[in-house]
């Protein structure tokens, strides 16, 4: 979930805005603008565990949900712009605030103590049995085993320190090997790859303002640039080119069950804000990539993948977009919420999409409402309001 990085000077609201706000991503950049990272639980009678519980943010705190019937389980106060990860295991969520990523337990309804400090937490990655955090103002990559969340201690792991703190993203291989991107404050560049014992095997720095990471079958991993994408896999580096000269992929979304990376894709630099109608299907295995033109735009939060490997994106025109992965052909357009605009602000609400399993889940905060639909059938399940409009949309997903 990331929002597109702007080439072009920010003047008047805009840069009061970029000032004020901490740049961070997962799918986008953003953490909690509130100096104060204080949370409580809302009064009331503690609640039961949550089976497969949903975490919604909104101004000033977190709904859990559960992730069946989507009632709110319990309510969490923590003001400020804050953002939500899945862990990596059946119960945690990562939360990006102002002190740095916090866990919070979800299916017991409560923040733990496991906090990793540090200014503009970024991207949270899940990969071979890892999960991995970013901190983008230190340049500090954190590595564990989510696992270890259990023990409600901050679990030991791996750490490295990129050479200049940046708005990065980093991933662990299942032998290991850890891929990191390079760039500074002003300008990134692409990225390393380190062996076990942070010793640096690789390293590859064709791919301009790299942001985004995703991971399709065999373990080819894709970050996007602003001139295509760069693909790690089986210890080598390849670069496929966008058929623009400025073709900007900054949001992926992979598959294990696919070679495939969905990506988006833009092609206006000097654009406050692009709204993109094509997206980008990367081939892993061929090194080719493929445009599809949706016939609506999208945000950063449109993107996923299906149980089936197939590509899903949340147009404006308020449906979501099954994409044949392997053809580019649109199967079916399912009606989820209604027409809606991306705002400027990328850190305003807008429609979120989350899949989990054969379930989307999609947002609409506009009415304050939350839908899950059948990805099978393309029925919703349920539908609910909630007191406030919610921002972002993510749960809990063990195994990864």
């Amino acid at each position: 979930m990331n929002k597109p990085i702007r080439n072009r000077a920010l003047t008047g609201t805009a840069l009061a805005l970029a000032v004020s706000a901490v740049l961070t991503a997962c799918g986008g950049e953003g953490a909690s603008s509130s100096s104060d990272t204080k949370a409580k639980n809302a009064p009331g009678a503690k609640a039961a565990a949550v089976k497969d519980p949903l975490v919604a943010t909104f101004d000033g705190g977190l709904y859990i949900l559960d992730g069946k019937s989507l009632k709110t389980a319990e309510t969490i106060e923590l003001p400020g712009f804050n953002r939500v990860n899945p862990a990596g295991d059946e119960d945690h969520v990562v939360v990006s605030t102002d002190a740095g990523f916090r866990v919070l337990n979800a299916t017991g309804q409560t923040l733990t103590d496991i906090v990793y400090e540090g200014a503009k937490p970024g991207h949270v990655v899940r990969h071979a049995g890892r999960t991995v955090l970013f901190t983008d103002g230190t340049g500090e990559v954190n590595v564990f085993d989510p696992a270890d969340l259990s023990s409600g201690k901050k679990p030991e792991g791996r750490t490295y320190t990129s050479a200049e703190p940046h708005h990065g993203v980093a991933v662990e291989l299942a032998d290991g090997t850890l891929l990191s991107t390079l760039g500074t404050e002003e300008k990134r560049t692409g990225a390393l790859v380190l062996d076990k014992n942070n010793k640096e095997i690789a390293r590859n720095e064709d791919c301009p303002g790299v942001h985004g990471e995703a991971a399709a079958e065999n373990e080819a991993i894709g970050i996007g640039c602003e001139d295509g994408i760069l693909i790690y896999k089986d210890g080598k580096f390849t670069k496929i080119d966008a058929p623009d000269d400025y073709g900007r992929i900054g949001n992926q979304a992979g598959s294990d069950t696919s070679p495939i990376l969905l990506g988006d894709y833009k092609t206006d630099p000097e654009a406050e804000l692009e709204r993109p109608t094509r997206v980008s299907l990367i081939d892993t295995e061929k090194k080719k990539l493929r445009l599809v033109n949706l016939g609506t735009s999208y945000s950063f939060r449109s993107l996923a993948r299906g149980p089936h490997g197939e590509a899903l994106v949340l147009g404006t025109d308020g449906a979501i977009h099954v994409i044949d992965q392997n053809t580019g052909k649109v199967e079916k357009k399912i009606p989820a919420v209604g027409e809606w605009q991306e705002p400027l602000d990328w850190q305003q609400a807008r429609p979120t999409l989350f899949v989990r399993d054969h379930i989307a889940y999609v947002s609409e905060p506009g009415k304050k409402g939350l839908h899950a639909i059948d990805l099978e059938t393309g029925k919703k399940i349920t539908s609910v309001t909630l007191p406030e409009s919610t921002n972002e949309l993510s749960g809990v997903v063990a195994g990864h």
